[in-house]
């Protein structure tokens, strides 16, 4: 029902409104500023490099050379404009929706969910802890993303709590069919593994919700663009219940599950779809599985996303040498000039070892490069933040003379 969520928006009148704008710490204002928290921090976040970078990262196609298929960048704009419907038709505040849409994938490596799986494994390896992106996100918008500010000098993104909690609560592998906030205001590095707690407020569970709705359509679109599902046609319209090929495209999709979802929900039963609205998307998103994220087209590249992203990461750990590690990748500039140059200007931003003032940081200090975990860790920030291609041109700086 339309406006049913009303009283639930987040605004100076919800018991939680200072927790959800409150920030690690203040941030500096304007006099004039006609800006509220959260579009201040929307605009923070689309001119931020991370947010730049998602152009040339995978969601599902590696490297398509169809200008038409989705990137990393589409999806989160899809999200934004999905969950800006479905929060202006049930009530709830659209500020913070589009902010916590368009920096819920900020956290994600090069080669998505396929990269993730394999700094996962690095991490656990040599950290004893996952890696997945929703924390990762977490951590880019509290520590690693800088942006100059009204001085000159560069400093943290200081997000407000409710957007940092709709980024690492986003997991849009969701089964259940009644999705609502928590109450508790939790220390957002509590977080131990994806989906471990709801969402702190509504807005941000009808971001998470709009994120599966955003992709599941359009795999299928661009996977029959690029003619991953020729020979699985008749099966997805038998299961779409689809009487023409014509009416197969992803805004039917969208529309009905956005419609159904905001006719179906109310603050008792939470945002839910009808019976058969989540009985289909879950049907699709199990074809998706068998026919998209499986197939042996996409399973091929899995292989040449190890052989870069283990590759990178081996090259920069073997620096380690506790007092001589800094000497160490300046021996490295020789032969891998990109990479090296590259991992130490990263450095500089995060450890002690750099002239601050003349760097112009003002940012926190997360890293301590004598320590060999910090190190890791800062091997895996950085590749984690590199675009596909990038990732691809330090793999080909390693292998040619």
């Amino acid at each position: 029902m339309k406006n049913s969520f009303k009283d639930f928006a987040i605004n100076e009148n919800n018991s939680k409104w200072n927790n959800v704008i409150s920030r690690i710490s203040p941030l500096e204002t304007r006099k004039f500023d006609i800006r509220s928290s959260f579009d201040r921090d929307y605009t923070r976040i689309i001119h931020s490099n991370a947010y730049r970078r998602l152009k040339h990262k995978t969601q599902v196609f590696f490297s398509p050379e169809n200008d038409h298929i989705c990137t990393r960048i589409e999806h989160v704009t899809h999200v934004e404009s999905i969950s800006y419907t479905i929060a202006s038709y049930l009530g709830l505040n659209t500020e913070l929706t589009k902010s916590i849409a368009v920096a819920h994938d900020l956290g994600h490596s090069p080669f998505g969910h396929e990269g993730e799986k394999i700094l996962s494994e690095i991490s656990n390896k040599d950290l004893g802890i996952s890696f997945w992106h929703e924390k990762n996100g977490l951590d880019f918008v509290d520590s690693i993303e800088l942006l100059v500010g009204h001085d000159g000098y560069k400093n943290n993104l200081n997000l407000c709590y409710g957007i940092r909690d709709g980024i690492i609560s986003h997991c849009g592998e969701i089964d259940e069919n009644a999705l609502r906030p928590r109450n508790e205001f939790i220390d957002l590095n509590d977080y131990m593994y994806p989906n471990q707690f709801a969402p702190y407020t509504w807005e941000a569970c009808v971001v998470k919700i709009s994120d599966k709705i955003s992709y599941i359509g359009r795999d299928i679109e661009d996977a029959i663009t690029l003619g991953i599902l020729d020979n699985h046609l008749e099966e997805l319209y038998s299961l779409l219940n689809y009487d023409s090929p014509e009416k197969l495209n992803n805004s039917t999709i969208i529309n009905y599950l956005v419609c159904d979802l905001c006719e179906h929900s109310s603050p008792e039963k939470g945002l839910c779809f009808s019976t058969n609205a989540f009985d289909l998307m879950n049907k699709i998103k199990d074809f998706n599985y068998k026919h998209i994220y499986r197939s042996r087209r996409t399973l091929t590249s899995i292989k040449y996303f190890k052989l870069v992203i283990n590759e990178i990461y081996n090259i920069l750990k073997d620096c380690y040498d506790n007092e001589n590690t800094l000497l160490n990748l300046s021996t490295l500039r020789k032969h891998y000039p990109k990479l090296a140059d590259g991992f130490y200007h990263f450095l500089e931003n995060y450890c002690d070892f750099a002239n601050r003032q003349e760097l112009k940081l003002k940012n926190r200090i997360i890293f301590d490069i004598s320590n060999e975990n910090d190190f890791s860790k800062a091997i895996i920030s950085y590749i984690s933040g590199m675009t596909d291609n990038f990732a691809m041109e330090i793999y080909n700086e390693i292998i040619r003379f």
